[in-house]
């Protein structure tokens, strides 16, 4: 592992990113950057160098995001939206990805298609209808979605609006932007290596190596066992799936990712990971491979050099590369490890004891500020009747100088682990987090059924100070709690499920 050089802003806890040079590892955790969150982990020789690698990346993103974002009418690729039939000047950047778009869609036979946003439009009119779409609005945006929707003219570094589709780049962009962020930070004098998380996807750069989990598609929450643990060396992690966004119609879920030939949300496919040296690439494979057979993904993947991949769908069965196993971490899929004290709880045979069918779920947004990204830091934990911490849900810090802030959650007087391990997962919201409690102590044993007291804390660096708690009866029977919101929680939910 990475020796810790001891300086005080850097962290101190044993990370997962590994190195062959003796560094420090720097944690920056954001939330609504590029529609979705941002973890960040730099090997580097100091805390300056981390600093400034830091602030270079975040620079290229602001830029990209002014280049290629959709969410603000000022953006160049917005403004290039507005033109129609004329060639307009525009940056490298957008060229390049407009051309990349062409040769995705080519290579997947029209599946990588930047208009399929019109057809999402369909389904999420009829999300809202709380009905099916008609089929003659989905083949009227199919046949929209199948024009030719740009001219590029190279020479002069120009390009022509020829269709009037609503376009988006999404996560392509997104793909994109990791990939310039990352080498201007890996630039950087005293940087080791890099590994950036955007809202799923990770790329990993640099003298180093990190271990990843491969989230399970299923099991939704962020504390969850993940389905799988891959070692990953300079290259990207991109994953597709039908969890974390879509539509809900008459109470089935819909994938959000569209078949832009058939106008069809994902069905089969539930998750798609894919690893390759460019991010861009691995992108854009894990969104076709959702949409695309077992056996088509796997002559694609066949003629395009150095990608794995897994792919598991809906009836179970798993599908993947033949070097996937090799990437396999030798260690059994694990949650973080708690940080509470394993003391053994004993109780009454008798009592009414937590099992396996029941769950607590644990929902919660964290505020958008403008101009403001970094995430609070964070603690949720559960205690009994006799305010004892039994379990540790989540705790998230970035520098163990700020566990004071967290004031009720340091008041307990426990050690503690930083979560900055890398999880691989289809791109969630910004902001939003859902975790479970399994109704285990921190020694892994069941509890009793009776009262115990969730706690959610935020503080944020010069922010505000939050503290949200609820006291639920779990007896055996489903019931759900909703926790007005504040300045730095928006709103939150537990949902107890007895099954």
């Amino acid at each position: 592992m990475l020796k810790s050089l001891g300086l005080a802003a850097l962290s101190v806890a044993t990370p997962q990113l590994t190195s062959t040079q003796s560094s420090g590892i720097y944690v920056s955790q954001m939330d609504h950057l590029l529609g979705t969150s941002l973890d960040l982990k730099i090997a580097a020789s100091h805390y300056g160098a981390a600093k400034k690698a830091e602030a270079s990346l975040l620079a290229e993103v602001q830029r990209l995001s002014q280049i290629l974002g959709t969410y603000h009418s000022n953006t160049e690729f917005n403004q290039w939206m507005a033109s129609q039939g004329e060639f307009k000047p525009v940056s490298i950047d957008l060229l390049q990805v407009l051309k990349q778009f062409d040769a995705w869609n080519e290579k997947t036979g029209g599946i990588i298609n930047a208009s399929s946003e019109e057809i999402t439009q369909v389904w999420k009119a009829a999300s809202a209808a709380n009905q099916l779409p008609p089929q003659e609005n989905i083949q009227a945006a199919v046949r929209l979605a199948q024009q030719k929707h740009w001219e590029i003219n190279e020479l002069e570094q120009s390009i022509a609006k020829t269709s009037q589709a609503t376009l988006r780049l999404h996560s392509f962009a997104k793909s994109y932007v990791m990939q310039k962020a990352a080498e201007k930070a890996l630039a950087t004098e005293g940087i080791h290596g890099i590994v950036l998380n955007v809202g799923g996807d990770i790329l990993i750069k640099g003298n180093g190596v990190d271990q990843i989990s491969i989230k399970d598609p299923r099991n939704f929450a962020e504390n969850a066992a993940p389905h799988s643990q891959i070692i990953v060396e300079n290259k990207a992690v991109a994953t597709s799936g039908d969890y974390q966004r879509g539509f809900e119609i008459n109470k089935q879920w819909f994938s959000h990712v569209i078949n832009p030939l058939t106008g069809q949300p994902a069905s089969d496919i539930i998750s798609a990971t894919v690893v390759h040296p460019d991010a861009v690439t691995a992108g854009a494979l894990s969104t076709a491979f959702q949409v695309m057979t077992p056996q088509q993904s796997e002559r694609l993947a066949a003629a395009i050099p150095d990608t794995d991949y897994l792919i598991l769908t809906k009836s179970g069965e798993e599908y993947s590369s033949p070097n996937w196993k090799n990437l396999l971490a030798s260690s059994a899929p694990s949650v973080s490890p708690s940080s509470f004290s394993t003391n053994i709880l004993m109780v009454n045979q008798k009592e009414k004891m937590w099992t396996e069918k029941q769950e607590l779920q644990i929902k919660f947004e964290l505020a958008s500020f403008e101009g403001r990204f970094r995430r609070p830091f964070v603690a949720v934990w559960v205690e009994d009747e006799n305010h004892k911490p039994i379990r540790r849900i989540a705790l998230w810090f970035n520098k163990p100088r700020w566990l004071p802030d967290l004031r009720s959650w340091y008041a307990a007087q426990r050690e503690s682990a930083i979560d900055i391990a890398s999880l691989a997962s289809a791109t969630r919201s910004p902001g939003e987090y859902t975790l479970v409690w399994d109704g285990k102590n921190d020694a892994g044993q069941y509890v009793k059924q009776g009262k115990y007291t969730v706690y959610i804390e935020a503080a944020r660096e010069h922010g505000t100070y939050q503290l949200m708690k609820q006291e639920m009866n779990f007896n055996g029977k489903d019931q759900k709690q909703t926790l007005s919101g504040n300045e730095e929680v928006t709103g939150a939910s537990l949902n107890y499920v007895a099954k």
